[in-house]
């Protein structure tokens, strides 16, 4: 529902700019009644009233007659614009264009996403070589009629011959896994059900995987029902999920959320604890002797278990394992820890912290490939694996690196670019060369050069310096005219840097602006940025979201009855607490 309240803010925001009349109309809207409970809660003393739980109950009949009579007021709002006819015709032609992801090579082969325009979800192709002939090895929408099955995650034995991956059904967080046969394409008889928040991890004799379950829920609990006791199975192959092993368990911490992998060498399996959202690790180990063998019921080695950081595996070199940490870092290092010699003492580090954000790190090429975020935009960077930088890679301008792909031994890699105006373009990197080439890049119906992106940094409440990008068509006059929408989230540590979405472009080429801050309560800073929008502090994210509306108004942009403002998920939380 979140997500039609923002597009439906979005529409209201192109209406305010292409139909001022319906500004007019606005105010002669007649909002149904809502009932308003006696719910009242006790905090530690402080009496606080909740008179909307009752809308918390979503399958009861007055919260379906609720959402129908708000739906009713909506649409018959947005179907008397004269220009949303428009709107949703050109917003199907610009999406209708050819994107792919960044290809991934398993045991030699190439795999990659593509869609060809309209498709609710992108198809899986599997090639042999950059050059042969793609052949289709997924299709997520015909895994239901109605398209109300998605494709999760997935994982490949060690000489991908087979394929394990998950289905969510109706949006739903529970996973089912299937496993299919790479090379006919048909699924095997296995089926698990009840996963969530896990992956598969295939051990290298390619006979089965860990993974993550919870108890079957009880009848009527499917959805809203509590998870506890996370369990990690191996599954092995052509048994029912019934006979799979236990592999670790923590029944004396219900809470806990157990995860493992096998590293690419399968000689460890690493399990991660976390407990909630709480993004700190303990993370232990597994040596499973023979990979081909693998002994899953080995000595459980505490590791890190002090609870004290978040510690990302990157890779191993043998028993040097490789993490990056917040451990004395709130923006990330690079640390190596010797399992033979595995005292703090003797931990290395690798690529300290500085004053962007490390946020991800590869092995490509013997090499860690960084990726750093500079005041919300990315920054590639190669080192050594001692630690040295070896050079930074350019990109084609300000905007977001993702989707990083490479195997240690291979001598390319690919990521993906984009920005607000530049379509998502895949880059292949030559280490012999020290070149990028574009790889393949997307036909967009749509010309970039006619706008522009400014990044702004403007003062909150308290004094912060927070930035803000501003995209609009070149020559815009500031005259506080302009019809602007203003987007941020503001929270769970997720940053927003510089990304195309075809949702914003019509509203460009109306001589709309788009601004996107980036709000404490996001990662864009590191940990302290991301705490210092949390809890009692969260009135910081309110705000900053205000003061850049303040900004734009004093510089020209725009002006309030201009002015709409918008938000997904949290960033719902956010656009209702500053409207009220």
């Amino acid at each position: 529902m979140q997500k039609t309240v923002r597009n439906a803010v979005l529409m209201l925001a192109l209406s305010a700019f292409a139909f001022a009349p319906a500004q007019a109309n606005a105010q002669k809207l007649q909002y149904p009644e809502t009932m308003k409970g006696d719910v009242v809660e006790d905090y530690h003393g402080t009496e606080v009233a909740d008179p909307y739980r009752w809308l918390e109950d979503v399958d009861a009949s007055e919260t379906k007659a609720w959402i129908e009579a708000q739906n009713e007021i909506t649409f018959a709002y947005l179907e008397a614009i004269p220009e949303r006819e428009y709107i949703r015709e050109r917003l199907t032609q610009l999406w209708n264009y050819e994107r792919y992801s960044t290809p991934f090579k398993e045991a030699g082969a190439y795999f990659f996403f593509k869609n060809d325009g309209l498709q609710n979800q992108s198809v899986l192709y599997r090639q042999a070589s950059l050059d042969g002939e793609p052949s289709v090895l997924l299709d997520p929408n015909k895994l239901s009629e109605d398209g109300t099955v998605a494709l999760g995650n997935f994982s490949f034995t060690e000489d991908a011959s087979l394929m394990a991956y998950s289905i969510s059904r109706s949006g739903s967080d529970w996973r089912e896994f299937f496993i299919k046969d790479v090379a006919t394409g048909e699924d095997l008889d296995d089926h698990l059900e009840w996963v969530k928040f896990s992956g598969a991890s295939w051990t290298h004799d390619n006979q089965g995987f860990l993974y993550s379950a919870y108890p079957a829920p009880e009848e009527g609990e499917k959805i809203e029902g509590l998870n506890f006791n996370q369990t990690i199975y191996y599954h092995r192959l052509g048994t029912d999920q019934s006979e799979d092993v236990t592999v670790y368990a923590r029944p004396d911490n219900p809470k806990w959320g157990l995860n493992a992998f096998i590293t690419d060498d399968g000689q460890y399996m690493l399990i991660y604890v976390r407990e909630g959202t709480d993004p700190r690790d303990r993370v232990y180990y597994i040596d499973l002797g023979d990979p081909m063998n693998p002994k899953l019921d080995g000595e459980v080695v505490k590791l890190l278990d002090d609870f004290d950081a978040e510690y990302g595996f990157v890779d191993n070199d043998g028993t040097t394992f490789y993490f990056r940490t917040t451990l004395d870092a709130p923006r990330y290092r690079l640390i190596a820890i010797d399992l033979e010699n595995s005292e703090r003492a003797s931990w290395r580090e690798l690529i300290p912290e500085s004053e962007d954000v490390l946020q991800s790190i590869n092995v490509v090429n013997d090499q860690f490939i960084a990726r750093h975020m500079h005041d919300a935009h990315s920054q590639l960077s190669i080192f050594s694996l001692d630690g040295e930088l070896v050079k930074d890679v350019e990109l084609p301008a300000i905007g977001s690196v993702g989707g990083i792909s490479g195997e240690r031994e291979d001598s390319e890699m690919f990521f993906s670019f984009s920005s607000f105006t530049y379509p998502t373009t895949i880059y292949r990197y030559d280490f012999e060369s020290g070149e990028s080439s574009v790889f393949r890049a997307p036909e967009v119906d749509f010309d970039p050069s006619l706008y522009v992106t400014r990044q702004v940094f403007y003062e909150s409440k308290d004094g912060t310096r927070v930035p803000m990008f501003i995209t609009h068509k070149k020559g815009l006059e500031l005259d506080g005219d302009n019809p602007t929408y203003l987007y941020a989230y503001g929270g769970f540590n997720i940053s927003l840097t510089p990304r195309f979405r075809i949702s914003n472009l019509v509203w460009l080429e109306m001589g709309g602006v788009y601004a996107q801050p980036n709000l404490r309560g996001g990662g864009e800073y590191g940990e302290e940025w991301h705490k210092a929008g949390t809890k009692e502090r969260k009135q910081n994210v309110f705000d900053d979201f205000i003061a850049a509306a303040e900004y734009l108004i004093a510089e020209g942009y725009t002006s309030t009855p201009r002015l709409a403002i918008g938000g997904g998920s949290n960033g719902g939380l956010l656009v209702g607490a500053v409207m009220t």
